[in-house]
């Protein structure tokens, strides 16, 4: 959402604001009708998954600014760019992304392109462009804006700090694993230094360190920094702050891919309790761990229990949010997985199908969560013994993940591996060893000597060998 006061207890302030709006609910006079309070309003309605109403709300308050106050004026690109924000929440990237566009030109023009507005809207763009998996566009306008911030605030600002945060996301993106340690790691000390290790600002990027490492298999260390920003949000938060919640969350991932499923599952039930309490059961936060719980389920083979939470979430998320919405998108993607790992390849295909339609029309082909399922569904194809379908989507995911992520990126290295078994499948045994052979260098040049459980070993070549 766009500026807010707040984003907690939104239960909590609702009363207030509809005081406020007098007995009838509808919009305020005038006087009342600042960009700050509908700003907060919409952001309360989007926080209980009333996106349209959020919606009405920012398009009411740009219309209105336009017709009092003009095209370009401050107040009304404020409106437009909670506007811009709404139509990002919903996944609506291209909508967002032009209406951002405008607003950064007219403020370029207008205040000049190192207005701090002005680059907090050009940040706003770049995690746009992150959204649709944009990130070499994302990348180049978050270092011209962290460029600009150095030079006209210093390197020890806070927005100068965020931007780095920023950019360290992004890399993550682009599994560029060690850079996004390094960032982390830098602004972590600045921030110890210059607010205290208990500042809110400290902890967000101590967990985006922690959720850094749990990107590169390094669980342990994860867990120990998850457990710490656990212990000071409960001290400084409370137990039940969503702050406090999200990184239980983080830490219950950590425990499902560490194989502890019983911890992993006690924790998000926890969560799941505290939000029905404190959100309700169709919130957006509640649906989240509700999914996250199904995929504990999935991972220790529990299909219809994750099954029946998914079609749950699934429903809901498709009620209050709409078939196209990215989280609906995920959860549908989640259930073809479960289908998939249940051998029920017909159903599993079907709404592989109409995710990766979705995802086109709305992200493009090339974004990495479209090129997920696609991968999926080619492993579909290669199970129903449909191997040119397989084999043609093999390849064309392996051709984008290497011009988007990199050949070393551990996603097109698990696409190679991919096509290697679509290979021995047909009995190319000389292809799918000199693409395991491939994905084996890569993957040790990248992170040095593979494990004992490394999927591109000696002998599954060995294998590959005694077969030809």
């Amino acid at each position: 959402m766009g500026a807010t006061s707040s984003s907690y207890n939104y239960n909590l302030l609702l009363p207030s604001y509809y005081n406020l709006l007098g007995a009838t609910g509808k919009i305020p006079p005038d006087n009342l009708t600042t960009p700050l309070f509908m700003a907060n309003l919409a952001s309360i309605h989007w926080s209980q998954g009333r996106a349209e109403e959020a919606e009405q709300l920012d398009l009411y308050m740009v219309e209105k600014s336009k017709t009092k106050l003009g095209d370009d004026h401050p107040e009304t690109l404020s409106c437009m760019g909670n506007l811009a924000s709404t139509y990002s929440d919903q996944g609506r990237w291209e909508e967002a992304e032009r209406l951002q566009i405008q607003v950064i030109e007219i403020r370029k023009t207008k205040f000049g392109e190192h207005h701090p507005d002005t680059l907090s809207c050009m940040g706003n763009l770049a995690s746009t462009y992150s959204d649709q998996g944009r990130w070499e566009e994302a990348e180049q306008l978050q270092i011209q804006v962290l460029e600009i911030y150095e030079m006209t605030l210093g390197e020890h600002h806070p927005n100068t700090l965020t931007s780095i945060a920023n950019l360290a996301s992004i890399y993550s993106n682009q599994g560029r694993q060690e850079e996004v340690e390094k960032l982390n790691v830098y602004v972590i000390g600045i921030r110890k230094t210059k607010l205290g290790s208990d500042h809110h600002d400290t902890l967000t990027s101590i967990a985006n360190l922690a959720s850094a490492y749990s990107q590169q298999g390094r669980w342990g260390e994860a867990e120990q920094l998850f457990v710490q920003v656990i212990e000071i949000r409960k001290t400084k938060l409370g137990e039940h702050h969503p702050m406090t919640l999200k990184s239980i969350a983080n830490l219950a991932y950590v425990y499902s891919h560490q194989g502890r499923w019983g911890q992993a599952e006690k924790l998000f039930m926890q969560i799941i309790e505290i939000c029905k309490i404190k959100l309700g059961g169709d919130r957006p936060d509640t649906l989240a761990s509700v999914a996250n719980l199904a995929s504990v389920y999935l991972d220790q083979g529990r299909w219809e229990e994750a099954e029946q939470l998914l079609i749950q979430v699934i429903e809901t998320r498709k009620m209050k949010h709409g078939s196209d919405h990215p989280n609906t998108l995920t959860s549908m993607a989640n259930l073809a997985v479960s289908y998939m790992s249940q051998c029920r390849w017909e159903e599993a295909e079907k709404l592989l199908i109409q995710v990766i339609e979705t995802r086109k029309t709305k992200i493009g082909g090339d974004h990495p969560h479209t090129l997920t399922s696609m991968a999926n569904l080619a492993s579909t194809y290669r199970k129903r013994g449909r191997q040119q379908e397989a084999e043609q989507l093999d390849v064309y995911v392996i051709g984008i993940r290497k011009t988007k992520l990199g050949s070393d990126h551990p996603d097109t290295l698990t696409s190679i591996v991919n096509l290697a078994s679509e290979y021995l499948d047909q009995g190319r045994w000389k292809k799918a060893k000199q693409l395991l052979l491939q994905a084996k260098e890569t993957r040790k040049m990248k992170l040095g000597s593979p494990s004992h459980d490394d999927q591109y070993d000696q002998s599954g070549i060995d294998i590959l060998d005694q077969g030809r």
